[in-house]
C-alpha cells in the first residue's frame, strides 16, 4: 500500500474508535452517567453474545486459530514477566505493574479495530485473542492479586461460558434455530459501541498524580509488546493476518478491567488506574504506528 493510500485508511479505521470514546468522555464532562449498570449488562449480556455469535459461526475452525492463540498468551506472558524487573528496578511494587503490563484492551479497543482494519471476518481471530487475554486475566489475574482466589469457578464467567458454549456448537456442528442465531448476534452488536463509549466515561477519571510510573509505563507496554510480537511472529511462523493482527495485539494499550481488579483486591488503585487512562491516551500515538507497520 501506498504512503498516500495509508495516511487515508488509517483515519478511517481509527475514527470510529477514538470518536466513539471521545463522545463517551464529552458527555460524561457534562451529564456524570453511572455506568456500573451498563458495564455489568455489557459484560454479562451483551459482550458473551458477541463472543457466541463469533465462535458458533460456521467458518469457525478452532484448529486454525491454534497458533494465534498461543502467539497471543506468549505475548501476554512475556510481557508480564518483563514487567517484573522493571518494577523493582523503579521502586514500584510488581503486583502493581505486572497486570497492566501483561492484560490488555483486546476488548474495547481490540475487537473493533480487527473488523474495521480487516473486515468482519476477522472478529473470530480477535475474539480468540479476546478470550486468551480475558482467561487468562480471570484466572492468573485473580490469583495473583489474591493467592485465594478459586479458579474452578472460572467458567462461571458469562464471557468464558458464552466462549465454551460457542466451540461446543461449532465443533459438534449443533444446528441453531436461525432466528435465535440473530436474536443473539443484534445483542453482540451492542456490545462494542458500549464498550467504546463507557471507556470514554472512564477517560474522565484519568489522574496525573503517579505520572512518571503511568507515563513510563504508557509508552514501554506497546513498544515491548510490540517487539515481542515481532519475534512471536518468527519463533511460530505466522503470516498474514494472523501476524498483523498479533503485532497490533501486542500494541494494544492496559485493560481497564486491569483498575477494576485492583480496586477490589486493594492492590494500588488510584496508581494502577493511571497507568490504564494513561496507557490508552497513548494508544492515539502507538496504534496508528503499529498499524502502519502492518499495513503498509
Amino acid at each position: 500500500m501506498s504512503g498516500d493510500g495509508l495516511a487515508f485508511r488509517l483515519p478511517g479505521i481509527l475514527f470510529p474508535i477514538f470518536g466513539i470514546v471521545a463522545a463517551g468522555y464529552f458527555y460524561a464532562r457534562q451529564h456524570k452517567p453511572e455506568m456500573a449498570v451498563a458495564n455489568r449488562l455489557n459484560m454479562d449480556v451483551f459482550v458473551p453474545a458477541l463472543v457466541f455469535a463469533a465462535m458458533a459461526g460456521k467458518s469457525f475452525d478452532l484448529a486454525a486459530y491454534a497458533p494465534l492463540a498461543l502467539g497471543g498468551f506468549l505475548v501476554l506472558a512475556a510481557c508480564g514477566l518483563l514487567a517484573w524487573p522493571i518494577a523493582r528496578l523503579i521502586g514500584c511494587q510488581p503486583k502493581t505493574l505486572a497486570p497492566p503490563m501483561m492484560f490488555n484492551n483486546s476488548g474495547n479497543i481490540g475487537l473493533p479495530l480487527a473488523v474495521l482494519a480487516w473486515g468482519e471476518e476477522a472478529l473470530a481471530a480477535a475474539v480468540i485473542l479476546f478470550m486468551v487475554e480475558n482467561t487468562l486475566h480471570f484466572s492468573f489475574g485473580a490469583r495473583l492479586l489474591d493467592p485465594r482466589a478459586r479458579l474452578l469457578t472460572l467458567w462461571r464467567v458469562p464471557v468464558v461460558a458464552a466462549a465454551l458454549a460457542g466451540l461446543a456448537v461449532a465443533l459438534l456442528k449443533i444446528p441453531v434455530w436461525q432466528p435465535l442465531v440473530i436474536a443473539i448476534k443484534m445483542l453482540g452488536d451492542v456490545s462494542v459501541p458500549l464498550l467504546l463509549f463507557s471507556l470514554g466515561v472512564r477517560m474522565t477519571d484519568v489522574s496525573f498524580k503517579e505520572w512518571k510510573v503511568a507515563t513510563g509505563s504508557a509508552i514501554l507496554r506497546p513498544l515491548a509488546g510490540m517487539a515481542i510480537a515481532a519475534g512471536v511472529i518468527e519463533l511460530l511462523g505466522l503470516q498474514g493476518r494472523d501476524a498483523a493482527m498479533l503485532l497490533v495485539f501486542g500494541a494494544l494499550p492496559p485493560a481497564v478491567l486491569n483498575f477494576l481488579f485492583a480496586e477490589r483486591y486493594r492492590q494500588e488503585p488510584q496508581r494502577v488506574a493511571s497507568i490504564v487512562l494513561i496507557g490508552n491516551l497513548a494508544a492515539l500515538v502507538f496504534l496508528p504506528l503499529a498499524l502502519a507497520l502492518v499495513l503498509r
